[in-house]
């Protein structure tokens, strides 16, 4: 099982071991017996080889694997053949579906091409135009025609749709001028690693990426050495001396700041060099290596001169194109006031308006005096006022009183329960007792104020109290 094949078992559901066989069939027929088993089928290989394309998984006879174009020939055949399963057989259909639809087209077919892909799309031609554009770019046979895979190289349209979402985000922070316009050896510098999660960019893969956000994108302004971010879609796609100046200089700038870098790293070589020398007493060795690191530091002072004054000249040219910039914004600004002033009409009809308008207020208010001395006047009964608030008073009172009779019968009730545990007690003693026993009891009810209802008196009998006396 090769490294293509590895991948997509691993990152593609599709092509979990149980569905390679039916992937690997012949499954041509379907398109007839059984559509949506033929569309699954060629979606999931359309899906899996974009997705190792763009993770640079794909064979190519490149030294640098492309992410966008993918070599159609027999490596690839051979990538993805299994002991047990083969070659798959219709890939070839595969690529017909692609290509019918727009979604794969040949590279130089895309290259030489001056209308967008979005114009007119590849799908909307027709399979026998699509069979006649592969002829007509030197491929052999028709995709999936005769079961062979055709040999060619196919731009993924997909893949070149992730690279421009992840291009615009990497530059969306370049506002300057300055900082949009690049040549093109400094352009794939500053955008060949970080595009694509960590995958560095082939030169093929920038030619075909430019040429997409140049033309079907147009986030791009390209004219030979020279690409600039265009700012807007409405913004010139014209590169001008301007920009080919700015360009040149910013090219300039990071190869003196990679030549300084070389120096000073050769300054350091030479000074431990020399150190060494003198440790071993070889004076030749270190006077050779401190002339040339004095050789080496006086290159790299001319070096930091330069630099010094190319990065005055860029700031000035920033600053002029940030005032050219201003300017135009000025005059932007300065028309669309001198329109909103003429539908104002100036200040005169500003006054006017506004004195009709107090004129109108001053109506209003007139009519609504007018309408306020002439309406009824609301008259309110005292006498009728204080007897509700005084049958309020009376209802309050009454509340309060039936809360205090309410809290009273609680307390007595709470005593007489208090008294015949008391009584009970007693009862418990007997007549005869122990006279200190006695003793303590009286001074206990002594001391315990003994309350009774009068229902309760009532119940006791003449016989009990005289008892309970003696026993005290």
């Amino acid at each position: 099982m090769g490294e293509l094949l590895d991948y997509l078992i691993q990152n593609e559901s599709d092509f979990r071991k149980a569905r390679l066989p039916a992937l690997y069939s012949d499954f041509t027929p379907q398109r007839t017996l059984n559509p949506d088993g033929y569309a699954a089928n060629v979606a999931a290989w359309k899906r899996g080889l974009s997705s190792a394309l763009l993770s640079g998984r794909t064979p190519s006879r490149s030294a640098q694997r492309s992410h966008f174009t993918l070599e159609l020939d027999d490596s690839l055949l051979r990538a993805l053949e299994t002991k047990q399963l083969g070659q798959p057989l219709a890939l070839g259909a595969v690529l017909a579906e692609a290509v019918a639809n727009g979604e794969m087209l040949p590279r130089k077919q895309f290259m030489n091409s001056r209308e967008s892909i979005y114009y007119k799309s590849w799908g909307s031609l027709g399979w026998n135009v699509a069979k006649w554009g592969l002829r007509q770019v030197g491929l052999v046979g028709a995709p999936g025609a005769d079961g062979k895979m055709p040999k060619g190289q196919f731009v993924v349209v997909s893949n070149l749709e992730n690279g421009a979402k992840s291009f615009d985000k990497a530059a969306c922070n370049r506002s300057t001028r300055f900082e949009r316009t690049f040549s093109r050896t400094h352009f794939k510098k500053t955008f060949e690693s970080g595009l694509l999660d960590g995958q560095t960019l082939s030169e093929a893969d920038f030619e075909v990426l430019i040429k997409f956000l140049v033309r079907d994108k147009e986030i791009l302004a390209a004219d030979g050495d020279i690409i600039k971010i265009r700012s807007s879609e409405t913004e010139d796609a014209t590169i001008t001396e301007e920009d080919r100046a700015i360009a040149n200089l910013k090219e300039l700038i990071e190869d003196l700041t990679k030549q300084a870098e070389i120096l000073n790293k050769r300054i350091e070589d030479l000074n431990i060099t020399a150190h060494e020398a003198v440790k071993k007493k070889n004076t030749v060795s270190a006077r050779a290596a401190l002339k040339s690191r004095k050789l080496a530091e006086t290159n790299l002072t001319r070096r930091y001169a330069t630099l010094n004054q190319l990065e005055e000249v860029s700031s000035k040219i920033q600053e002029a194109s940030d005032n050219v910039q201003l300017v135009k914004v000025m005059q932007t600004s300065t028309s669309a006031l001198k329109s909103l002033n003429k539908q104002v009409g100036g200040a005169d009809k500003v006054d006017s308006v506004f004195d009709a308008l107090r004129e109108q207020m001053g109506e209003v208010d007139e009519v609504g005096n007018i309408i306020a001395e002439a309406g009824p006047v609301a008259t309110v009964d005292e006498a009728e006022v204080d007897e509700e608030f005084e049958a309020m008073l009376a209802e309050e009172r009454k509340k309060e009183e039936e809360a205090e009779k309410k809290r009273k019968k609680a307390e007595e009730d709470k005593q007489a329960e208090e008294t015949r545990k008391l009584l009970a007690q007693l009862d418990k003693l007997g007549p005869v007792g122990e006279p200190a026993e006695a003793v303590k009891i009286a001074e206990k009810d002594a001391a315990t104020p003994v309350t009774m209802t009068a229902s309760e008196l009532e119940d006791m009998s003449i016989d009990e109290q005289p008892s309970k006396v003696h026993a005290e």
